[in-house]
C-alpha cells in the first residue's frame, strides 16, 4: 500500500548532523516552523538493498509549476493528496528533472566534496546560515511522539519527516511502499535571489516505468529514460495563440533519430493526465511536427507539463514549464 502520511514540511533549517558510515546512515536536519514547532528530517544516504549508493539529481535553478502550489514558507506540515494537479511529487509523471541525469555518490567518505553528505551540506549549511531560506521537504510524517525526545536532536516531542526519496518502483519488502504522486525531495527557496534549488534522491534498485495506479514496477527494462536516447522529443510549446496564425495551444516535436519515424500510436499527456493521440504520419529525420490541443488535452497558461508516450504507453520524454516562462507574448517556450 502507498505510504500512509504523505505531505510537505515548510520550515527553516536550524542545524544538521551527519551519521558517518553507520549501518543505515541518514543525514539528519533539525528544522523549525513559524509556530515554534521542531521537526527532524531523516534523509537516506545509503540503501539497504544493493546497489547501496543512492542516485541524486541537484538543480540549482529549479523551475516547475509545482512551486506555485506550495504552502506558505514556514507554515509547518501540510498533508498532500497523492494526485495530479497539486503540490504532490512524482519523479516519473511530474517531469521535474531528467532521470538519466542522476548520478551516484557514496554516503560519507573522508575528504571534501566527494560524497552525498557533502552534497547535502552544500545546500543545508547555507540554509542554516541564512534564515530567509525556506525549506520544503516532501515525504512521510512521523510523530508527534508525546513524552519522547527526538532521537537525534533531543527536542520534545519527537516529530518529523522521512522517506525523502522516490517512493515507487520498489523491489522486495519495500514494494509495499509503492504509490504514485508520493515521492520525496528537498526544495530550497532563496527569496533574495528569486530562485529555487532542488535535490532529488532515488535508489538504484527502483524502476522508472511504473503502474499509473499502484506505482509498482512494470515488466519492462528499469533503465532511466534518457533524452539522448529518445528518437522523438518535445522541443517547444505554445500557450497563447500569438501570432494569430499560430494555434492557440500546440506542442512541437522533433525526430532526433537518423531514421523516419511513424507517429501512429504515440501520445501526449498534459499535466492532468489527458491524452492526445499524435496524427498518423511519418516524420523524416531532423523534421519537426506541431500538434494542436484537442480531445481534452490542454496547456495551462499558469504552468504545466507535457509527457510523450511511445506506442507501448511508456514515457519517453517529458517537460514542464511555469507561468513566468510564458510571459513574453508570442514566444515559444523551448526545451
Amino acid at each position: 500500500m502507498p505510504i500512509a502520511r504523505y505531505g510537505v514540511l515548510a520550515c527553516r533549517a536550524v542545524e544538521r548532523r551527519r551519521e558517518g558510515s553507520a549501518e543505515t546512515p541518514h543525514y539528519q536536519i533539525h528544522l523549525l516552523d513559524n509556530s515554534g514547532t521542531h521537526y527532524r528530517a531523516a534523509v537516506n544516504v545509503l540503501s539497504q538493498q544493493a546497489p547501496s549508493e543512492l542516485l541524486y539529481a541537484a538543480d540549482d535553478d529549479f523551475r516547475h509549476p509545482l512551486t506555485a502550489a506550495l504552502p506558505p514558507a514556514g507554515s509547518g506540515w501540510t498533508p498532500l493528496p497523492s494526485e495530479r494537479g497539486g503540490a504532490a511529487l512524482d519523479f516519473i509523471r511530474g517531469n521535474m528533472f531528467v532521470p538519466a541525469s542522476m548520478r551516484t555518490l557514496p554516503p560519507d567518505l573522508p575528504g571534501v566534496d566527494n560524497d552525498l553528505a557533502d552534497l547535502l551540506d552544500h545546500y543545508v549549511e547555507r540554509a542554516v546560515a541564512d534564515p530567509t531560506t525556506a525549506l520544503y521537504l516532501f515525504g512521510q510524517r512521523f510523530g508527534p511522539e508525546p513524552g519522547k525526545p527526538d532521537a537525534t536532536f533531543g527536542f520534545r516531542p519527537g516529530n518529523g519527516v522521512h522517506d525523502i526519496h522516490m517512493n515507487q518502483g520498489n523491489v522486495g519488502r519495500f514494494r509495499n511502499d509503492d504509490g504514485v504522486w508520493q515521492d520525496g525531495a528537498l526544495l530550497f527557496h532563496l527569496p533574495v535571489e528569486s530562485r529555487w534549488t532542488a535535490i532529488f534522491l532515488a535508489f538504484q534498485s527502483q524502476a522508472w516505468h511504473t503502474d499509473d495506479v499502484t506505482g509498482h514496477a512494470l515488466p519492462t527494462p528499469a533503465l532511466r529514460p534518457s533524452v539522448r536516447d529518445a528518437p522523438l522529443r518535445v522541443v517547444g510549446v505554445r500557450t497563447d495563440g500569438f501570432p494569430a496564425t499560430a494555434p492557440a495551444e500546440s506542442v512541437t516535436l522533433l525526430n532526433a533519430s537518423p531514421e523516419p519515424l511513424e507517429l501512429t500510436g504515440w501520445q501526449l499527456a498534459d499535466a492532468h493526465g489527458n491524452l492526445l493521440a499524435l496524427p498518423a504520419q511519418i516524420l523524416a529525420p531532423g523534421d519537426t511536427a506541431t500538434v494542436s490541443d484537442g480531445d481534452g488535452f490542454h496547456l495551462d497558461k499558469s504552468g504545466g507539463a507535457v509527457t510523450l508516450l511511445d506506442p507501448g504507453g511508456l514515457k519517453v520524454h517529458g517537460v514542464a514549464y511555469t507561468g513566468q516562462q510564458r510571459r513574453r507574448e508570442g514566444w515559444m517556450i523551448t526545451f
